[in-house]
């Protein structure tokens, strides 16, 4: 990937590198970014979208991004497209190149050199020990109502013990409940929840985000990720 396609300014590398950090801005690497949105923030003079389309398809292909398709096309990034991005701005090839840049590539740039230390990039956000506080031994869930109960006492569990602020992370609500529910119940009754407002389901950057923290959170019915509950 190294030669300019149709109206690409730059090589497809530079442009790469440049797409992965555009979406890293747009906080892609813990939502989904609506793929008008990063187009806005992504294309320069004389560019359009369709010279970015096989930059999406390789980047797909590698598994450093996830594209849905449900009302409207949306993009998040992967652990690995956050490993090919610091791999991308390590590269001498990558540089800024020209006047009519602008500011938001520079910006960015210095976000992540400012949130980065030879780890993936965060921003700060409340954040659970490794020994969570004690909760008590959960048995077995029948139905929704204990459901509620026990989740509630959970999140106000870890919520007191760490000053999270109400803002606890759904993927430890699941590991304290762990095998007391089914993994597809503890889903669909935490959406419940939310519809009937005990909870508002929030994105936002998760620290030190993982591939097994991710699959432990939450993903809503379309693909969209959730990773904290806020208690109303």
């Amino acid at each position: 990937m190294s030669t300019p396609a149709n109206g690409l300014r730059g090589s497809q590398t530079q442009a790469q590198t440049r797409l992965l950090l555009s979406l890293w801005d747009l906080q892609g690497s813990n939502q989904e970014v609506k793929r008008s949105d990063l187009n806005k923030w992504l294309l320069r003079s004389k560019e359009k979208v369709g010279d970015y389309q096989d930059i999406f398809k390789d980047l797909q292909e590698d598994g450093a991004i996830q594209i849905t398709t449900d009302r409207s096309v949306s993009i998040s990034l992967t652990p690995k497209g956050l490993e090919i991005l610091k791999e991308g701005l390590k590269n001498p090839e990558f540089q800024f190149d020209g006047p009519t840049m602008g500011v938001k590539l520079p910006n960015a740039l210095l976000k992540w050199m400012r949130s980065n230390k030879d780890s993936t990039p965060v921003s700060p956000q409340p954040t659970v020990e490794s020994e969570p506080p004690k909760v008590a031994k959960i048995s077995k869930i029948k139905n929704y109502a204990e459901f509620k109960k026990v989740v509630l006492k959970v999140h106000e569990t870890l919520d007191k013990g760490y000053n999270l602020q109400n803002l606890v992370p759904i993927y430890r609500i699941r590991r304290e409940i762990g095998d007391a529910v089914d993994r597809l119940e503890f889903n669909e009754w935490f959406i419940k929840m939310q519809e009937d407002e005990i909870f508002q389901l929030m994105t936002g950057e998760m620290p030190d985000m993982t591939p097994d923290k991710r699959e432990d959170s939450l993903t809503l019915p379309g693909g969209a990720f959730r990773f904290y509950a806020k208690r109303l």
